[in-house]
């Protein structure tokens, strides 16, 4: 699931070595922390918050068929 996220971001941003994305797993459920650089939080986020919403509506499904609960926080 890492892999797939850090793909989406990769290609939003200008600064791919900036991306960086930590995992933090638990028994059922898995938190993603994005971490990208100033002047590309706001293509990541998106107007309103629909690409954010996006992002995680993707991650969701993937966890969905893994039976796992997905949270992805967006991190300055």
């Amino acid at each position: 699931m890492k892999d797939i996220l850090e793909v989406v971001i990769k290609n939003l941003v200008d600064n791919q070595e900036e991306v960086s994305i930590i995992e933090k797993s638990e028994a059922k459920s898995v938190c993603y922390e994005v971490k990208v650089a100033k002047e590309d939080m706001g293509k990541v986020i998106g107007k309103q918050g629909k690409m954010a919403k996006a992002i995680r509506s993707i991650m969701k499904a993937i966890a969905t068929k893994e039976h796992k609960k997905v949270n992805v926080e967006f991190l300055d």
